[in-house]
C-alpha cells in the first residue's frame, strides 16, 4: 500500500514540476511578447508625431499660396484685373439659359 501511495505521490510530484516548467516558459514569452508589443507601440507613437509635424509643415499658408499658384493657375484678386465671363460660350456649352449662366435671377 504504502508502495502504491508512493508511485502516486511520485507521479504527481512529476505533473506538477512538468506544469510548472511549462507555467513559467509561457510567463517568459507571454512577457517578451509584451515587451515587442511595447516597443512596437513606442515605434508607431513617434511615426504618428513626426507625421503630425509633416502634416502641420505641408498646410502652411505660403506652402499652399505657392502651390495654388503653380499647380491651380490661380491668382490673387486684385481691383486693377478684370476678368469678363462670356455668357453665350457658357450657353452654347452648357445648354443652359442665359439668365441662370450669368446668375441673375428672374
Amino acid at each position: 500500500m504504502t508502495l502504491r501511495l508512493n508511485i502516486v505521490l511520485a507521479l504527481v510530484l512529476v505533473f506538477s514540476c512538468v506544469w510548472l516548467i511549462r507555467s513559467s516558459n509561457d510567463s517568459r514569452r507571454l512577457f517578451s511578447d509584451l515587451e515587442k508589443a511595447q516597443a512596437r507601440s513606442h515605434e508607431l507613437q513617434i511615426d504618428y508625431e513626426r507625421l503630425q509635424l509633416d502634416k502641420r509643415a505641408q498646410a502652411t499658408p505660403l506652402r499652399v499660396e505657392k502651390l495654388a499658384r503653380e499647380k491651380l493657375h490661380m491668382f490673387n484678386n486684385s481691383p486693377t484685373l478684370t476678368h469678363y465671363v462670356s455668357t453665350s460660350a457658357s450657353v452654347s456649352a452648357s445648354g443652359v439659359a442665359p439668365a441662370a449662366a450669368s446668375g441673375v435671377s428672374p
